[in-house]
């Protein structure tokens, strides 16, 4: 009898890159939902990695969110590296240090900025944008 695995890191990365594409598409856990035949509750537990999701599932999604099988493992690499070295130092500290899955927004960010032509303009927005970070981390 085989055992039934619980969902990994992995499985919360590919639900997040799901959550991701659909936001930028527009669409509502429902909608997602009746275009793959599942309810809205479904969807929910694939996006918040609670649930794991079939090979065939998955080709389904990207089929349906008009992308690559391998757009929903964008940062897979990163946090296996991330877990070896957890490892290594202890799953507490290196879990404060995990990669971040960048969002539909924080890429459109990312796209608008490298659009500046200026490259001091562009320290100059970044320099700024650690600032208000620096600021918002004092007063929590």
């Amino acid at each position: 009898m085989s055992e039934i695995k619980s969902p990994t890191e992995v499985d919360q990365l590919v639900g997040q890159m799901i959550r991701a594409r659909r936001r930028e598409l527009g669409l509502t856990q429902h909608q997602l939902g009746e275009f793959l035949y599942l309810t809205f509750q479904q969807v929910q537990k694939y996006e918040r990695g609670v649930n794991r999701i079939s090979a065939g599932r998955l080709y389904e999604l990207s089929v349906v969110l008009g992308v690559g099988i391998e757009y929903f493992y964008e940062g897979a690499a990163d946090l296996a590296r991330h877990l070896k070295k957890a490892t290594a130092q202890g799953k507490k500290k290196a879990m404060v240090d995990r990669p971040v899955v960048l969002t539909a927004e924080a890429r459109e960010i990312g796209q608008l900025y490298m659009q500046v032509p200026n490259s001091n303009l562009r320290k100059q927005l970044r320099a700024s944008m650690q600032a208000t970070v620096d600021a918002l981390t004092e007063t929590s």
